[in-house]
């Protein structure tokens, strides 16, 4: 994996969200979203990546991305409700998913330092 471009792909959550909660329109569901391991990163992580699993690097990313996706899943579920989700609560800087989406990217920088 590309620990670069998984940062990149990880980045862009935000502006998928940002522009879900401007139009909850149901694109995004929330059992999908809640799953770690359905995107490209989640998707190493529990497949290749297993190879480092005794690295406590690819333990924080793992756990960190998992609290990422739940954090993500919350957003989403807040604004399919109905419920009136303002951005810069869901996302913000001090938002629970802003400071999960910052973990996971500081968890992929470890393991690229340590793993190749």
């Amino acid at each position: 994996m590309n620990f670069d471009d998984a940062i990149t792909a990880h980045s862009a959550w935000k502006l998928k969200l940002t522009s879900y909660l401007k139009h909850p329109d149901g694109s995004l569901k929330v059992e999908d979203i809640q799953s770690d391991s359905k995107c490209n990163l989640g998707q190493w992580i529990h497949g290749e990546g297993t190879k480092w699993a005794s690295s406590p690097h690819y333990t924080e990313l793992k756990a960190e991305h998992a609290r990422f996706h739940k954090a993500a899943a919350s957003v989403v579920r807040k604004a399919d409700s109905g419920q009136a989700v303002a951005e810069e609560v869901a996302l913000g800087a001090k938002s629970d998913f802003a400071n999960a989406s910052s973990a996971v990217v500081s968890a992929i920088m470890h393991m690229k330092q340590h793993v190749h």
